[in-house]
């Protein structure tokens, strides 16, 4: 024993004395595969790779961007032949990013991951994919700064995420309802991002109106920007999301799907009465009501009951929605419209004074628009204003 050196001792007490080999591999080809493994485990759980669809969850939708992110990199085929089992990357895109020039950020941006280290594996990570054009995009819009107190917001951003994942709230492609309300949610540039304050009433440059915005965003910063701004930005990102209000409760199912029971059919009714206001009106008066059967079996006694002005009526629009609280729905209706509930009392079939509830003296396509808020959850705070003939935000 005592004529061994200290590397033979060590053999003889079974120590290994390789050094150790130190990676190889640089930051960007290490967020390669820490996002790839994302997929992987996607993969894993559900045994096919994401795909697009706007039936699909977001969280899938956003793999699927960032494997085709992955599919257009020659780097990452190399690097992820031993790791794709699957042969997800097989198909490969034609189009090929130039990876040599993209810096350490833009690259993660291109595969939608955040940190290095990647520390949370869990999918309710909101990791959206962005191009180097949304990047530059989102930094026009405004400067963000640090969210001085952010911890009052904290929460809030956790309960979205939950929310999120639960189904309670839906990511709804921006643009088919373009109003920017106090307390809305967003997904801009892979960021939650919430309308903490809306200052007042500016006029833009071309004459049309405007405000200041407080938007906080779920990474600590905030920013100070137009809403018009604001609404470009979400135009211009591809994977811009609005978040529906989960205070709609179970009201508006956006599809049927198959399991769901149609439980409501919201219907519009013009008048065919001969009373001089309606006749005179008779454009604007609308009857907006909610049936569980048919609009037809509803009406087909029009001419004999004082709810339906003792006249025959036409169905001039019906909306169909899954899983609706007929009597919510209504009374949200009633209070939407409020302002201009058809102020006129008629005498029924007994020569009583009846004052019916649910006519209105309401342009159709605004009808049609709060049903289009309804469907998407962006309903919230808005009332008929009659003398611009628009919904608006209530005060």
């Amino acid at each position: 024993m005592a004529d061994m050196d200290d590397d033979e001792l060590l053999d003889a007490l079974g120590v290994d004395v390789t050094p150790l080999k130190s990676s190889s591999r640089t930051p960007r080809e290490e967020r390669i595969i820490a996002g790839f493994e994302d997929i992987l485990r996607f993969h894993h759980t559900h045994g096919r790779a994401p795909q697009h669809g706007e039936d699909r969850d977001i969280f899938e939708r956003l793999y699927a961007v960032r494997l085709d992110q992955l599919r257009k990199l020659p780097e990452a085929h190399a690097l992820l032949a031993a790791l794709d089992g699957p042969g997800m990357l097989a198909s490969a895109s034609s189009t090929v990013a130039d990876v040599d020039a993209l810096d350490e950020d833009a690259l993660l941006a291109e595969l939608g991951v955040e940190s290095a280290a990647l520390a949370e594996d869990d999918i309710t990570v909101l990791r959206h994919v962005r191009s180097s054009a949304a990047i530059r995009a989102a930094e026009e819009v405004a400067d963000r700064t640090p969210c001085a107190d952010f911890e009052r917001f904290q929460p809030l951003f956790d309960q979205v995420e939950r929310e999120l994942k639960s189904g309670v709230r839906k990511a709804l492609p921006f643009g088919r309802d373009a109003s920017i309300l106090n307390g809305n949610y967003f997904i801009l540039s892979g960021q939650l991002a919430y309308v903490a304050e809306v200052g007042d009433q500016i006029k833009a440059p071309n004459g049309e109106s405007d405000a200041r915005l407080r938007v906080i965003y779920s990474n600590g910063t905030e920013s100070n920007l137009l809403r018009r701004s604001l609404q470009r930005a979400l135009y211009k990102d591809e994977t811009g999301r609005r978040l529906t209000d989960p205070g709609m409760g179970p009201l508006f199912g956006e599809t049927m799907e198959e399991s769901d029971i149609e439980s409501g059919t919201i219907y519009v009714l013009r008048s065919k009465s001969d009373h001089p206001y309606v006749s005179e009106h008779r454009e604007l008066v609308h009857k907006i009501g909610v049936t569980g059967g048919k609009v037809e079996t509803r009406i087909a006694n029009a001419a004999l009951e004082a709810t339906y002005l003792l006249a025959e009526v036409e169905i001039v629009a019906t909306y169909k929605l899954a899983g609706i609280n007929r009597t919510k729905l209504e009374n949200l209706f009633h209070r939407i419209f409020a302002a201009a509930q058809l102020d006129l009392t008629i005498q029924d079939r007994f020569g009583h004074p009846v004052r019916p509830r649910e006519w209105f003296l309401v342009p159709l396509h605004v009808i049609d628009e709060a049903v289009t808020l309804l469907v998407s959850g962006s309903i919230t705070g808005m009332a008929y204003d009659p003398e611009s003939a628009r919904l608006v935000q209530d005060s």
